[in-house]
């Protein structure tokens, strides 16, 4: 049986393209429909707060399309908050998600799906030939490069908003804050197979662009928060405890040289070396202290919201 899809659109103050994207994705539906690759087609568009009619447009193709589903947020909470509460919505097998800018091109709904039929659970697009000014292009790909290495998930485009899901992956995911641009690196961390598509990216028609720079800046904190996330959240010890280890080593080799200068003869209460030596004891007994309450209430947590996003049910 070919599966259902489900089409997620975060929209924020993009009332010139709504029916125009609209069009565009019933027309690739079609196609999809009469090729046998989908059964039927539901979209959820996510107005997040927009103060245009980005609301009021998505509700006039809602009276003629019963297909068309609408959920808004009272004011503006981020991309994250949208795609988070989307994907606790969806009905379909598989999830498409895309902007509503008209910049990603529904005909490339086949490739995305022939690629999940492949074996793969998430598939990313890649803005090969990216249609933005310098500004946005050269940021975007050092922060690429930055997230491949530190988090060993080569992909070219990260933070492309054009992929496709299974379903499962999609609630597998928890985003919050910024961590959208980090979906492939939160989907690798539960298991799942990813890879990526080159995908045609158009300029924008309507509107402008809702980052700036301080989006950069939010996203490598976010990017240190999802590391961290990826490597240490079932085992905070691990972190904690090699820094808390590292400092109470210090320091106790610190004391025990001045210890050993001391039953020579030599005065060492005045010397920064003791205070030092002292403070880094201290702190690795912080650290190590801190390692503990995190393997806690990780225990705590597992403990009552056991879950199984990493296990693959094949029959």
């Amino acid at each position: 049986m070919a599966p259902n899809l489900s089409v997620v659109i975060p929209a924020y103050n993009e009332e010139g393209s709504i029916a125009e994207l609209y069009r565009r994705i019933t027309e690739a539906v079609k196609n999809l429909k009469s090729e046998g690759l989908i059964g039927g087609c539901e979209l959820l568009f996510v107005n997040d707060g927009s103060t245009d009619g980005t609301r009021e447009a998505v509700l006039r193709l809602h009276e003629e399309d019963p297909a068309v589903h609408l959920l808004s947020f009272r004011q503006n909470f981020g991309k994250s908050a949208a795609l988070n509460a989307a994907f606790r919505h969806v009905r379909g097998d598989v999830v498409i998600t895309m902007d509503a800018d008209l910049q990603d091109d529904p005909a490339e709904f086949p490739r995305f799906l022939r690629k999940l039929g492949e074996g793969y659970d998430l598939v990313v697009g890649w803005k090969k030939m990216r249609q933005d000014p310098a500004e946005k292009r050269l940021p975007s790909k050092l922060f690429n490069r930055v997230t491949s290495v530190l988090s060993g998930v080569h992909l070219h485009d990260h933070d492309c908003g054009f992929k496709a899901f299974r379903r499962e992956v999609a609630e597998a995911l928890e985003l919050y804050g910024e961590l959208h641009r980090y979906i492939p690196v939160l989907a690798h961390r539960q298991g799942f197979r990813i890879t990526e598509i080159a995908v045609q990216h158009h300029r924008r028609q309507f509107g402008h662009s809702k980052y700036g720079i301080e989006r950069y800046m939010r996203g490598m904190l976010d990017c240190l928060t999802t590391l961290f996330l990826l490597r240490y959240s079932d085992r905070p010890m691990y972190f904690f405890g090699k820094i808390g280890c590292a400092c109470f080593g210090a320091g106790f080799f610190i004391c025990l040289y001045l210890t050993a200068i001391w039953f020579s003869g030599v005065r060492i209460g005045g010397r920064p070396l003791l205070v030092l030596g002292v403070l880094l004891i201290l702190l690795g007994i912080q650290f190590i202290s801190t390692g503990f309450i995190g393997n806690l209430i990780v225990d705590v947590s597992h403990r009552s919201g056991y879950r199984e996003d990493h296990i693959e049910k094949v029959v």
